[in-house]
């Protein structure tokens, strides 16, 4: 496994009532440290599901269950995978070694991975953890706090049963079953370009992917 040593920063992680505080020198020790912790935080409600966007991260827009947030220059796609929650799958993980970062991720009984890739001179985040996922095209310099924050988001993701199997049962989620392999690594960028894909007509998708990543991770 490849580390990523950052400078020293300490960070203050709410758990409730109790102040944890973190140094966090690499990336894995920040998701060790985070994801150990039963934070039962929450400030954002989503279709079947609710979570907790750490201060500085803003919200910007909701695309069925996904959601797409914001900070400092940087933007977050959210993906939950509510079908797999709700049957309990479980996820066949395989380490890509020739990735700039992996981390395979078991904690608390919940699956997940950390995987970074190289993208001209940005680095593509895909964060996977507890049926829900994180992607993000950043600059080097801001992988830990894009991992802290996805951290933060990915470990208190909670689901609500009853509305989950109200909308199974309503067919909400008929006929996409197949849109949801997106906890499968791509190693491109091609995942969140889906959240605005669905949104934009015939002409906007055909335009090419590379192009439209650069205009929606460098417009201010």
């Amino acid at each position: 496994m490849k580390k990523i040593i950052v400078l020293l920063t300490t960070v203050l992680l709410f758990t409730g009532c109790t102040i944890v505080r973190i140094d966090t020198e690499s990336l894995e020790n920040t998701i060790n440290v985070v994801l150990s912790k039963d934070n039962k935080l929450y400030n954002r409600v989503g279709k079947g599901y609710k979570y907790y966007v750490p201060r500085g991260v803003n919200y910007i827009d909701t695309n069925e269950l996904n959601e797409k947030l914001y900070s400092d220059g940087n933007y977050y796609y959210l993906y939950i995978d509510a079908i797999s929650y709700y049957h309990k799958k479980k996820y066949d993980i395989e380490e890509n070694k020739d990735a700039y970062y992996f981390q395979k991720i078991d904690q608390n009984g919940k699956q997940g991975y950390l995987e970074i890739n190289r993208q001209d001179d940005l680095y593509f985040v895909e964060f996977m953890y507890n049926y829900a996922k994180i992607e993000a095209l950043v600059p080097k310099k801001d992988l830990n706090v894009v991992v802290l924050n996805a951290s933060y988001i990915l470990s208190t993701v909670k689901f609500n049963n009853n509305v989950i199997k109200l909308m199974l049962n309503e067919t909400y989620f008929t006929n996409k079953e197949e849109k949801y392999d997106i906890f499968t690594s791509k190693k491109e960028t091609t995942n969140v370009l889906e959240y605005q894909d669905e949104k934009e007509d015939k002409e906007e998708k055909e335009k090419d992917r590379e192009t439209i990543i650069r205009e929606k991770f460098t417009e201010e």
